[in-house]
């Protein structure tokens, strides 16, 4: 596994997907929705993203938008959906 920026924001995004109930939980099997959680895995996605400003490459920072945009729109439908 590479050592990366993008890894690290891998790792953190699949904690929120499976807090999502987006991805089963690779233990259980299972999928369960737990919007504390994977808001939490969210947050320290953007804190990331906001104390490496100005040190990533355009693709990095891209990287990370999308992933923030992603994450922040499928919380925001379990959020509605009453999850």
């Amino acid at each position: 596994m590479k050592r990366d920026i993008k890894s690290i924001v891998t790792l953190l995004a699949t904690q929120s997907m499976i807090n999502l109930g987006e991805i089963a939980d690779p233990i259980t099997k299972k999928t369960t929705i737990n919007l504390d959680n994977a808001k939490i895995f969210i947050d320290l996605v953007d804190v990331l993203e906001k104390k490496t400003t100005g040190n990533l490459s355009k693709e990095e920072k891209g990287f990370i938008n999308d992933v923030l945009k992603n994450l922040n729109q499928v919380y925001q439908n379990k959020s509605r959906e009453g999850n």
